[in-house]
């Protein structure tokens, strides 16, 4: 009978032993407690307390944690607004007074959880509150650091801190979001029908300009070449005054009369007529008395060419 006594004794003094030994996992602290009091903190590895008086009331996991949010808001002109957001938090650090908060702040996880979404749907519900509809959508960055600005000092007094908060998805009623693609649709149209209209413009714009430097440049050339052509012609003139100016004095040297000269100017003027003519008529005054006449006014012009100061 001792002897059973004895094993018993053993065993239960091998329990308690074996149960002085406490293992914490990697990246979780744990809170002892004394008869519900709190003692101390358990960091990871193999730990020992003390059996049957020190109790591990609460593992903590410091590492990062992630959760869903759906909820609704609604703007300053009325618009629900339905926002998907993913919230990431983690223990603020593994200091023993953040672990106390951490473990005594909030009866249990599910409590801190549910205080931890309605602060942050409160907050974007407040600032969304005094803006538009309009707007909402380009506030997703300024919406999360107003969130943060507004709840990180709680969540320190809690021991925790918000890593970051995402907005996943915002949408409007079905009625707004069609009149939200409406009005992009005809924003598009009219940026298109802008972007045409300036195309054209520089199309007629371009042409025209090419039309006027088409015209200077066929002006320009016209009047140089009326330029050259009088110039061909004041050349002409001036080289048959001379011959015929030439012919005269040589005549007169010789005693011989002038007005050969007036006749064979008519009939090489009259060969010139048929030879290059092209088949035009041309009427000539071929009497006695229209020779005459005409050689009367030839001589006249001859006299004016020698004598151009009378």
């Amino acid at each position: 009978m001792p002897n059973y006594i004895n094993y018993i004794w053993m065993g239960l003094g091998a329990i308690v032993l074996l149960s002085s030994f406490v293992t914490v996992n990697q990246g979780t602290i744990a809170v002892i407690t004394i008869f519900g009091k709190y003692r101390r903190i358990l960091t990871p590895g193999l730990n020992f307390k003390v059996p049957l008086i020190e109790k591990i009331y609460k593992r903590i996991s410091i590492q990062n944690r992630s959760v869903e949010l759906e909820f609704q808001a609604i703007t300053i002109d009325q618009a629900n607004v339905y926002f998907k957001a993913m919230l990431l938090y983690s223990v603020l650090d593994q200091q023993e007074k953040t672990i106390q908060n951490v473990a005594f702040k909030f009866v249990d996880e599910r409590n801190f959880m549910q205080a931890l979404i309605r602060t942050i749907e409160g907050s974007i519900r407040g600032f969304v509150a005094i803006k538009k509809q309009s707007e909402v959508l380009g506030l997703r960055k300024d919406i999360t650091e107003h969130v943060k600005d507004q709840i990180d000092q709680g969540l320190e007094q809690w021991g925790y801190h918000l890593q970051d908060l995402q907005l996943n998805d915002i949408t409007f009623d079905e009625a707004i979001m069609k009149s939200m693609s409406q009005v992009v649709a005809s924003n598009n149209l009219k940026a298109a029908a802008e972007n045409e209209g300036q195309a054209l413009l520089i199309t007629k714009t371009k042409a025209a300009e090419a039309d006027g430097n088409a015209t200077k440049i066929a002006a320009t050339a016209e009047k140089e070449a009326a330029q050259l052509r009088g110039q061909g012609v004041a050349l002409f003139r001036q080289e048959v005054a001379k011959g015929m100016s030439e012919a005269a004095k040589e005549m007169e040297q010789a005693n011989m009369d002038t007005s050969v000269i007036l006749f064979s100017m008519w009939t090489e003027a009259i060969k010139n007529f048929a030879e290059y003519g092209k088949g035009n008529i041309i009427f000539l005054d071929g009497s006695a008395d229209g020779m005459q006449q005409t050689m009367k006014q030839m001589m006249g012009m001859n006299q004016l060419m020698q004598n151009p100061k009378k």
